[in-house]
């Protein structure tokens, strides 16, 4: 467990940073082609951090071309699989070094509580990256069962250059969730952090090269999704992109492909999550505990977040006054006071379309807005189907309660929505719990627990939560490779072979 600092520990790290915001491409940083620039801004005070290059078509032009020269001539993909597993676990040393340092850049660019960064999500993004160095010189290649007049080998190679879009709620883990298996395959890679949040990214990168990723291997551009990420999308050297953010945009990206040259595209995009809590769940106290967690954690601003509560109607009231308990527990205010749970949402436009939801609810508990930034974890109750609450994604501190009399009626409303991320699913019944699992359409269903399993479980969804492959596990790694087949002829003489 890391320990944390003090808010004057954090604040002083924070005044000594050297925040530069220029793009890192070759192993070096260089601002924009066009020498234009956006201001990257801290959201819980309005500062402006940093001025981060404003990439655009010639700065990813640059980047892959320079990826794939890294990638050509084999100075990564080439080098052993014990040697990009060293050079990995290296980067996560440094990392584990710079922990409170990076942990400070996070909050500061993300408005999230430093405490959640430090304790959570930067041990998670060390730990990713060592899990995924780790399984490089563990993955075996196979042969196939043939004739004995011929070998068949089934092998990987990687895909080649990758491009990484990454979100602005968990810009480091979901970093690592990507560079992981796509460094450890052997591919070189162009990373596009969002705009908002570019700034641990960059940080990374130079920590990479410092860990002896060779230049070339590991870029970032940094700018607009218009700009830098479009440009990515459809660039014709550029094999494959991997994606987290809005299905609004990871259609966008589908299109890329098909007006390029048919990258591969794997989506993870977004939830509108359920947790169906049944009236034989054993301990109320508990559930609400989870599902106060889900719903808050990170401010809401997770793809995974429990956004639904859908309760059997002979509990509602005894499990909402736990939750209402529950949810006063949580503190809000400034990101660096490790103290505090709930940060700053990322933006004024995202505070506003957040807010927009709480206008003319029925609130149960919260509702509070502070410095036209903040909002207080909140629960709507007596929330329908036919509400926009319940079917649209807020992506911030808001719990929609729906209530339910049958296990049928329970997965028709789990159910009633176009994604299909994450579930949780509450019951003292095996047999319940495994029938709900089964029937609740989701990637990742969580009973008696909120979570996303660890590092060796894939993560992604049904419907359009997700397409073209899974975040995490052993699985990650195969969507950053090619299957190729080589078929070797063993025949003593040449009419004796069997293709």
């Amino acid at each position: 467990m890391t320990d944390l600092l003090t808010t004057e520990e954090y604040k002083a790290i924070a005044a000594g940073l050297d925040l530069s915001g220029n793009a890192f491409i070759d192993g070096a940083f260089r601002p924009a082609a066009s020498r234009k620039t956006i201001p990257t801004v801290n959201p819980a005070t309005g500062e402006t951090l940093a001025q981060l290059a404003a990439c655009d078509a010639t700065d990813v032009d640059l980047a892959v071309a320079r990826a794939k020269d890294a990638f050509d001539d084999g100075r990564w993909r080439k080098l052993a699989p014990a040697g990009r597993k060293e050079t990995l676990l290296r980067l996560a040393r440094l990392m584990e070094r710079n922990l409170h340092e990076l942990a400070v850049l996070e909050s500061l660019d993300s408005g999230k509580p430093v405490g959640e960064c430090a304790t959570v999500d930067v041990p998670d993004t060390i730990h990713t990256i060592r899990w995924h160095a780790e399984l490089i010189d563990k993955i075996y290649d196979s042969t196939a069962p043939v004739t004995t007049n011929a070998l068949a080998l089934v092998i990987r190679e990687p895909i080649g250059v990758v491009g990484l879009v990454l979100p602005w709620n968990f810009p480091l883990l979901m970093l690592a969730w990507k560079i992981g298996p796509a460094l450890a395959a052997g591919c070189s890679v162009v990373v596009k952090p969002a705009e908002q949040t570019s700034l641990s990214t960059l940080r990374v990168a130079e920590l990479a090269v410092e860990a002896g990723v060779p230049a070339g291997v590991f870029n970032v551009v940094t700018g607009t999704g218009k700009d830098a990420g479009e440009p990515l999308g459809l660039h014709m050297d550029v094999d494959m992109v991997s994606f987290t953010g809005s299905t609004a945009t990871g259609r966008r990206f589908l299109r890329y492909a098909a007006d390029s040259n048919l990258k591969r595209v794997v989506l993870e995009c977004g939830g509108k999550n359920p947790a169906v809590v049944l009236e034989d769940a054993e301990d109320l106290d508990l559930v609400a505990s989870h599902v106060v967690n889900g719903a808050f954690w990170n401010m809401g601003e997770n793809c995974s977040a429990t956004s639904r509560l859908i309760v059997q109607a002979s509990v509602r009231d005894a499990l909402l006054d736990r939750i209402v308990a529950h949810t006063r527990e949580w503190r809000m205010g400034d990101p660096l006071d490790p103290a505090n749970r709930v940060g700053a949402l990322v933006s004024k436009d995202h505070y506003e379309k957040v807010t927009s939801y709480l206008e003319g609810a029925r609130v149960a508990v919260g509702g509070g807005t502070e410095g036209g930034i903040f909002v207080e974890p909140t629960v709507l109750d007596g929330v329908t189907p036919e509400d926009r609450v319940f079917r649209e994604e807020i992506f911030g501190p808001v719990l929609a309660v729906t209530t339910f009399e049958t296990l049928a009626e329970a997965v028709v409303l789990a159910n009633d929505t176009p994604y299909g991320l994450a579930a949780s699913v509450y019951t003292g019944s095996l047999r319940n719990a495994i029938r709900l699992s089964r029937e609740i359409r989701a990637g990742v269903v969580t009973v008696n627990c909120f979570g996303e399993g660890d590092v060796t479980t894939p993560f992604g969804g049904y419907k359009e939560s997700g397409f073209g492959g899974r975040d995490k596990s052993i699985f990650a790694h195969d969507q950053y490779t090619e299957m190729k087949t080589i078929w070797i002829d063993v025949s003593d003489r040449p009419d004796e072979f069997v293709g």
